[in-house]
């Protein structure tokens, strides 16, 4: 299967119809009089979110799409038929951006929901729009106007309630496997995980939520390394972040260490993500005794000076899941409460998750001219040849990971 959560693709609506130039011509009927029809409009194109793609992958050989155009006028009066509109499925969480000013045009967030990219051209007159008292018949026409040709660069982040944190084999994918119906591969090496992967996570009571698990982070991922900031944008739409991190670690590396390795990588990415609401989990706790969990746990407390939410937890063995999946849930139920009774409040995250967006976005378009320049061999000793493993891709932005 390949994942594509970035493509680049260029559109262009239909033109418009020209106008006819015509005169009525019938038997005992001398003076006729202009009869040229107008043209028809040009068709438009749309992109549509749709709830049954998660990737861009469609996008990723075909780039170019046309919308129809409109046909011209004929005589009698005929008009030409209108260009069909072309409209483009696209997964929920779609971006949508103007590749040459980097504006956003719009989010695809809900089901459903369409965005116009193109707009098809407007139709050309024909000569009998100009007939008048003074000019009984008319040689003008006016020919239809171009369809809008855009470059447009699609970005998706997966939309879920709660995000998966954690360096590679912290148990993320043993997780989303204990609490919801999800099976991502499950492995014993690093990187097992290469595209995200979502779950419903049911908690009773027509109770819900969704958990996404994103490939591993390592040191320097805000750079390119390992899988890189791809995955990070990912996170930048969830509401909570459940950091996981592996107690027992088989190399016998230091918890602290890896917490503070990915609080370190987030805040190069987008510093206002370290302000998302995050609670630390420490996983694999069966393979300690009670008093090594909780000599480690009030380690890590006292040298991370964390006051959040903690949770100690073996998701191969599913000890505390069902317990922290029912706290994230009354978590989330609280939240939104206070995001309708309290308005300062939702304004505060409303501004947050702009901030993160905008900040997600700046660092991913600044690795991609760094990328840009290194290929034209300009700056190549500025840059750093670890912040990207994709030169291979000579198309432009877009990167695909195949599972």
């Amino acid at each position: 299967m390949k994942f594509v959560d970035e493509v680049a693709i260029t559109v262009k609506a239909g033109d418009g119809g020209n106008g006819c130039m015509s005169f009525r011509r019938e038997k005992f009927i001398p003076k006729g009089g202009p009869d040229g029809g107008d043209g028809g409009d040009g068709g438009s194109i749309y992109l549509e979110a749709d709830p049954n793609l998660n990737t861009l992958v469609d996008y990723r050989y075909t780039r170019r799409f046309n919308a129809q155009r409109g046909e011209n006028g004929r005589g009698s009066d005929c008009t030409g038929a209108k260009g069909e509109d072309m409209v483009l499925p696209v997964p929920v969480g779609t971006t949508v951006i103007d590749a040459g000013t980097q504006e956003i045009i719009g989010d695809l967030t809900e089901a459903g929901q369409r965005l116009l990219v193109a707009q098809g051209g407007f139709h050309g007159l024909g000569n009998t729009r100009f007939k008048s008292s003074v000019n009984r018949a008319p040689r003008q026409t006016t020919q239809g106007s171009l369809g809008e040709l855009r470059d447009l660069k699609l970005e998706l982040k997966v939309l879920a309630d709660v995000g998966l944190l954690g360096l590679p084999n912290a148990g993320k994918s043993t997780f989303i496997r204990s609490v919801s119906a999800a099976k991502p591969k499950v492995a014993d090496y690093p990187f097992t995980t290469m595209v995200p992967n979502l779950g419903v996570v049911d908690v009773g009571q027509l109770r819900s939520f969704v958990i996404a698990d994103i490939p591993g982070v390592i040191a320097g991922a805000a750079d390119g390394a390992g899988l890189g900031t791809r995955f990070l944008k990912h996170l930048s739409r969830t509401r909570l972040l459940l950091h996981l991190v592996d107690m027992a670690p088989l190399d016998q590396s230091d918890p602290v260490e890896a917490v503070e390795t990915i609080i370190h990588e987030l805040g190069k990415f987008s510093p206002s993500l370290t302000l998302r609401e995050r609670w630390l989990v420490l996983n694999k706790c069966d393979q300690l005794l009670e008093d090594e969990q909780q000599a480690i746990l009030d380690d890590v407390v006292e040298r991370l000076e964390w006051e959040g939410p903690v949770y100690v937890i073996s998701a191969s063995e599913r000890l505390g899941t069902a317990e922290l999946a029912k706290d994230v849930m009354n978590w989330l139920d609280e939240r939104e409460h206070r995001l309708v009774e309290d308005e300062e409040y939702a304004a505060e995250m409303a501004e947050l998750d702009q901030r993160i967006e905008d900040e997600a976005r700046a660092h991913i378009q600044d690795l991609d001219d760094r990328r840009a320049l290194r290929k034209q061999g300009i700056s190549a000793d500025d840059l750093d040849d670890d912040d990207d493993e994709d030169d291979e891709d000579e198309d432009g932005p877009e990167i695909f990971y195949v599972h």
